[in-house]
């Protein structure tokens, strides 16, 4: 436990033992802090520490009377296991993947303009489509996030220039915001961007994930802008919307993947933000939310690659 004075007290001793250390620090003010103090480093975009060969998770929870409660778990059967898991997930993505492609595969061949086909059953290929290609992108998020809870999110670095992943980013979007009566633009400044060192797949997926977060919410006459500049050592983008900002409680939930699901009860955008929360930290950035009375503001930072 920790007060709110960040003393530390130990309910037992087993967290000592996960640690593999002999004494806690006498305070410490967060989860962070004290596994820092001993000598413990977080896997990015998951909640697994290591040290020296040891692999724990770890988590807190704030209490009524204004303490943490710190808990921490081995990981059992470290990497082996982790890498059995990835496996196997592998496996179930390429099955389930395959499956509906067939379908899609079969529904846009119908659509191609070559088999005449009454209006009621163009409609309904129509549909089938449209939930195929939904289906699809859930799928991999799924199983992506499911990865990156595991610590083993693929992501393929390369020095290149973020401007056109944010173009791209707002083309996609741009027919369903004009359905929604939503305008979206792309602001860049006038000089070019540095360049940084990414996975420009995963940077864009979080972009487009903070777009269509929005656009959930937007109300019609509403404005989404899509900007980027550098702050410091880091390269910012920002998606802003201008118009009824979020509550306090929906913006502290905002990145919270399973108490979103549980209190929505439904699963693609809490899934879809928290995997863009999981993406950008594993390239070693950060995700934060603000809001004021003008809107709402989803951004992300990462680091800008210094030349070699």
């Amino acid at each position: 436990m920790l007060s709110r004075r960040g003393l530390v007290r130990e309910v037992d001793g087993r967290l000592r033992s996960h640690l593999g250390v002999e004494r806690l620090p006498e305070s410490a003010g967060s989860l962070v802090e004290l596994l820092e103090a001993v000598g413990f480093h977080p896997r990015p975009g998951t909640n697994l520490w290591e040290h020296d060969g040891r692999l724990v998770r770890a988590g807190e929870s704030p209490m009524e009377d204004g303490t943490q409660l710190v808990w921490t778990q081995p990981a059992e059967g470290d990497e082996e296991l982790v890498r059995r898991r990835v496996r196997y997930l592998g496996l179930a993505s390429h099955d389930l993947r395959g499956s509906l492609a067939n379908v899609r595969s079969y529904a846009a061949l119908l659509l191609n303009g070559r088999i005449p086909l009454e209006p009621k059953a163009k409609r309904g290929l129509e549909t089938i489509l449209r939930n195929t290609d939904k289906a699809l992108t859930f799928a991999q998020d799924f199983f992506d996030a499911s990865r990156a809870d595991l610590g083993m999110l693929a992501c393929e670095r390369e020095k290149q220039a973020i401007e056109p992943l944010l173009a791209n980013a707002v083309e996609h979007h741009l027919e369903a915001a004009g359905t929604a009566s939503v305008a979206l633009s792309l602001e860049l400044p006038a000089e070019p961007l540095p360049e940084v060192e990414i996975d420009g797949g995963r940077v864009q997926h979080a972009v487009e994930a903070f777009i269509r977060h929005h656009l959930l919410r937007a109300q019609a006459g509403e404005q989404l802008r899509v900007r980027a500049r550098t702050e410091g050592g880091n390269l910012r983008v920002e998606v802003r919307r201008d118009g009824v900002p979020l509550s306090e409680e929906d913006t502290a939930l905002a990145f919270a993947r399973e108490e979103r699901a549980f209190r929505e009860k439904k699963l693609e955008d809490p899934l879809r933000l928290g995997l863009a929360r999981q993406e950008v930290e594993a390239l070693g950035g950060s995700v934060g939310v603000s809001t004021d009375v003008g809107g709402t503001t989803l951004h992300l930072t990462l680091p800008i690659a210094l030349a070699s």
